[in-house]
């Protein structure tokens, strides 16, 4: 069932907005959704912008995650909007498509609480984004999930079935934003056999021990620290034995557990394994749990025949990331995801728009095999221009 636009056509043109937990910006893309002969969903990405905060819009972003005054979640939450109605009209311009043209923004705005089992929270005022771009919005994808009994995340595996399964081959699309998050497609990408869970931190500890480590710096670029230095293993096989990593999916987490306080913590496990433990010591530790994360979950988690791991986010960009990913799990081939796809920086933003779209049309966006939830729902809220 799908539901015309006022033209009588299926809705097409979506803007996926994405703040992810690395708090590093807004990924923005502007894809083109239609349908194959054979009922697949097809898309054409027709431009993209990543929008970066700046210091103190991090600064303030990563208060409000650790808990501020109601004054501040309000303000904030009407600011962030502003933010995401900018990187909207940004993408659109940049795309060069006519604002008349374009059927909804699909905001995820940025995750403040998530407790699988009990509820979520994410903010960005979608009112004000309308009002800003005099476009629909579609927000709030993952509290319906949460609501059916569900863990409201990860949601991108809808995209990962619907839009970058191989079509004779099982394969593993990891995201390393703040969180990672791998999801496992069978051939074809049959939804019903699609699987995805939470491996453990993305980049959310290597960036937040650069921060401290390494002053000046909001992430450690190209890798660069991280490759001077040598890793600590007991740290990193210590930091496998918190129970989240041995819980079986359907699982979540976020930056209520890699908080400022693991964070800190991680740092003194460091020092006091080594205590001549450098900067570039300290950040490779956290690349390598990483990696070893993901491993790992393989390991537990993955008896299906993966042979090929397609990697993106912002973990991607960081080639120390990488190249231990592809050294600890040498039963598949690493790929980045830009080598077979796009820009892997707006992966996640296609993936919401997708989420905009089956909203529109009516369509479910969890995948209950992924989330737990007692049967497909159609997520996220409508909040008409």
């Amino acid at each position: 069932m799908t539901t015309p636009n006022a033209n009588g056509d299926e809705p097409r043109i979506i803007v996926g907005l994405m703040s992810g937990t690395s708090l590093d910006g807004i990924s923005a893309a502007v894809v083109r959704f239609g349908r194959e002969t054979t009922g697949r969903i097809s898309y054409e990405l027709l431009g993209m912008s990543v929008r970066a905060y700046d210091a103190d819009q991090r600064d303030r972003l990563a208060k409000a995650l650790v808990g501020v005054t109601p004054r501040e979640y309000c303000r904030l939450a009407f600011d962030l909007g502003n933010w995401l109605a900018d990187a909207a009209i940004t993408a659109i311009a940049e795309a060069g498509v006519d604002r008349a043209s374009v059927r909804a923004i699909a905001s995820h705005g940025q995750t403040v609480w998530h407790e699988p089992g009990h509820s979520t929270w994410q903010f960005g005022q979608p009112a004000v984004i309308a009002e800003r771009t005099g476009i629909d919005v579609v927000s709030d994808f993952r509290v319906r999930d949460v609501a059916a009994a569900g863990q409201g995340a990860p949601l991108v595996p809808a995209a990962d079935a619907l839009l970058f399964a191989h079509p004779s081959d099982w394969r593993a699309l990891q995201n390393l934003g703040g969180i990672g998050n791998v999801t496992i497609v069978p051939p074809g990408g049959i939804t019903i056999s699609t699987r995805a869970f939470d491996t453990g931190p993305g980049v959310v500890i290597i960036d937040g021990v650069t921060r401290i480590v390494a002053p000046g710096m909001s992430y450690d670029v190209d890798g660069r620290i991280a490759r001077s230095g040598t890793a600590i293993a007991s740290v990193v096989r210590a930091a496998l034995e918190h129970p989240y990593f041995s819980a079986p999916p359907p699982k979540s987490t976020g930056r209520e557990l890699f908080d400022p306080a693991y964070i800190a913590a991680f740092i003194e496990r460091c020092r006091a394994a080594r205590p001549a433990a450098t900067a570039g010591d300290i950040i490779a530790t956290a690349v390598e749990l990483t990696a070893a994360s993901i491993a790992d979950a393989f390991g537990r988690f993955v008896p299906e025949p993966v042979r090929e791991l397609v990697v993106s986010g912002g973990g991607a960009e960081n080639p120390a990331v990488v190249d231990a990913i592809r050294r600890v799990l040498t039963s598949v081939t690493v790929r980045r995801f830009d080598e077979l796809f796009f820009d892997g920086e707006a992966k996640e933003a296609v993936a919401f728009a997708l989420l905009g779209y089956l909203h529109l049309t009516r369509q479910p966006g969890n995948l209950p095999s992924v989330t737990g939830a007692r049967g497909p729902r159609i997520l996220g809220q409508l909040t008409p221009a």
